[in-house]
């Protein structure tokens, strides 16, 4: 019987490492916390930036937390989760990024505590999942319901959201054209609004400054006018937006031409420019001016539509031939044959510009656009690029409120009193949920302190003025970060949509449940034989390094 026994049993593939119990929590607990940690010092108007340079030397520079996070390679697979979570809220809001993966760090720390406790985990998390259901139950109950097309208010929204980006200095400027942009693709279905963000195109081009960014009711191409000859400005445009190309098309299988005399070869060439000029003829007939086409137009076409006086564009993206449609009211014409007079679209210009050293064209005060442009301007590429960012989480804002009209006071305020609910309300559960609670209490309170710490104010002085007017039950008071003290911030138009709010308790909530339930880590070897996809022989699968 004894030698049966002492024969070892391989459950696991060679070179697999399973870590188990407390450290397997341990490990996935501060790998998670890290990724907080990153992006916590980057919170609010008084956060600081961050530089990512790739392997190719590419430099980011952004406090957004989905883009920072999105260009950090991160190797540990609880902090991927993280990861995860900040581009589920981009996705889904818009903002409140770094608030997520800050929250859900929060939360595993506060959790952490009990787990040393000896509190089991499973506790820990129905205790956080109610406690996250009465959190968005108190945002609910002290929101406030806004008119969705009032762009007074509207205006405090983006300009809020932008607060705490590069950008600030010019939120104003930049905020009227976000809440125009969202106002102008809005559609109503019913007593609610939808809005498309695709058909809000945001172009950027370094050069200039912030200040230089444009609104323009209509739409811009990053394509010149294909000839030399054409005018590069027409009023009163009527556009037609055409599918096919103004091309002889090639025959498909191999046709050989007999041609025996130069006269013959004459022919030949003379009846493909007829059939170019006639299809040119028919965009004249239709009365176009101005031709948009997806594909290409030949050279000899070309010629003919500068004589015609037509301005034309070739080999425009598809996306942007259904912004053109949009804004200008065309018809998509797939053959030429087919366009006539109801098919075109208006637009009140249509010209070329240079913009830095490109020519451009611009489509531009359409009567009632559906699709609308903002051509971000700034100094410098990096300045762009994250204008750009800030201008979509600005976009995004607005769009959450005018999809769900219900906003709350910003600046930490709406979280200092669920924080102080949850308290009230924790002391009625019983047994150990009742500390579950009152950690997730904790937790919420971080991201008014975060605040606070950002702006070089005392977290611990913070916490207390805070809890003591919170008493009041109005949100209304929270940091007021650029005069580092606690402040009635409704008086000071610092605005958040609920949605966003909401997004953030959610996913970070479950994001921390998800990690402290784990607590078993199985990691396979790596390939040592997979060649890299790069070439040359190396680890395979880098996803599960511990």
């Amino acid at each position: 019987m004894s030698a049966t026994q002492q024969v070892p049993i391989v459950l696991l593939k060679e070179g697999t490492s399973e870590t188990k119990g407390n450290q397997a929590q341990r490990n996935n607990i501060t790998a998670a916390k890290t990724v907080a940690e990153i992006v916590r010092t980057s919170l609010g108007p008084r956060g600081m930036d961050k530089m990512l340079v790739d392997t190719l030397g590419d430099v980011t520079i952004s406090n957004d937390g989905a883009t920072i996070l999105k260009e950090i390679d991160v190797q540990h697979p609880s902090a991927k989760m993280m990861v995860e979570i900040s581009k589920s809220t981009d996705n889904e809001v818009g903002d409140g990024t770094t608030s997520t993966v800050v929250l859900a760090g929060s939360l595993l720390e506060k959790a952490e505590e009990l787990i040393t406790k000896n509190v089991h985990p499973t506790v820990v998390v129905e205790g956080f999942k109610k406690a996250s259901q009465k959190a968005i139950e108190t945002l609910k109950e002290i929101a406030t319901k806004v008119d969705p097309t009032d762009k007074a208010f509207l205006n405090k929204i983006a300009k809020t959201s932008m607060a705490s980006k590069m950008v600030s200095a010019d939120s104003k400027e930049l905020a009227d054209m976000v809440v125009d942009a969202v106002l102008a693709v809005a559609e109503k279905s019913g007593d609610k609004y939808k809005i498309d963000i695709d058909n809000v195109k945001v172009e950027k081009k370094a050069g200039g400054s912030i200040r230089d960014t444009e609104f323009i009711h209509g739409v811009v191409l990053d394509k010149e006018v294909v000839h030399g000859g054409m005018p590069k400005r027409i009023e009163n445009a009527k556009i037609a937006v055409i599918n096919s190309p103004l091309e002889i098309e090639k025959t498909e299988f191999d046709a050989k031409i007999n041609i025996n005399s130069p006269d013959q070869m004459q022919k030949f060439i003379d009846e493909e420019n007829k059939m170019l000029k006639a299809m040119v003829d028919k965009v004249v007939a239709a009365g176009a001016n101005v031709l948009l086409c997806e594909k290409g137009i030949d050279d000899i076409a070309q010629h003919y539509l500068a004589n015609a006086g037509i301005l034309a564009v070739r080999r425009i993206k598809e996306s942007d031939m259904y912004k053109l449609a949009k804004a200008t009211g065309a018809r998509i014409v797939n053959n030429l044959d087919e366009l006539s007079a109801a098919d075109l679209g208006y637009a009140k210009l249509a010209e070329e510009r240079k913009v830095e050293t490109d020519k451009w064209v611009f489509v531009e005060e359409c009567k009632n656009p559906k699709s609308v442009s903002i051509l971000i301007r700034g100094g410098s590429q990096r300045v762009v690029d994250e204008a750009e960012r800030s201008v979509h989480d600005a976009i995004m804002t607005v769009k959450d409120v005018v999809e769900y009209p219900y906003v709350l006071v910003g600046g930490g305020a709406p979280e200092a009193i669920a924080s102080m609910e949850l308290r009230d309300w924790a002391s009625s559960l019983s047994g150990r949920a009742q500390l579950a609670a009152e950690k997730f209490a904790d937790g919420i309170e971080t991201i008014p302190i975060v605040l606070a710490e950002n702006a070089g104010m005392d977290p611990l002085d913070t916490q207390v003025q805070l809890r003591s007017k919170s008493t009041s039950g109005k949100a209304r008071f929270g940091i007021d970060v650029l005069n580092g003290k606690v402040a009635d911030l409704a008086a000071k138009d610092i605005y958040e949509p609920l949605a966003v709010k909401e997004q953030v308790i959610n996913a970070a909530t479950e994001a921390a449940c998800m990690i402290l339930r784990i607590d078993d880590v199985i990691a396979a070897s790596k390939s040592k034989d997979m060649p890299k996809p790069g070439g040359g022989m190396g680890g395979g699968n880098g996803d599960m390094d511990m």
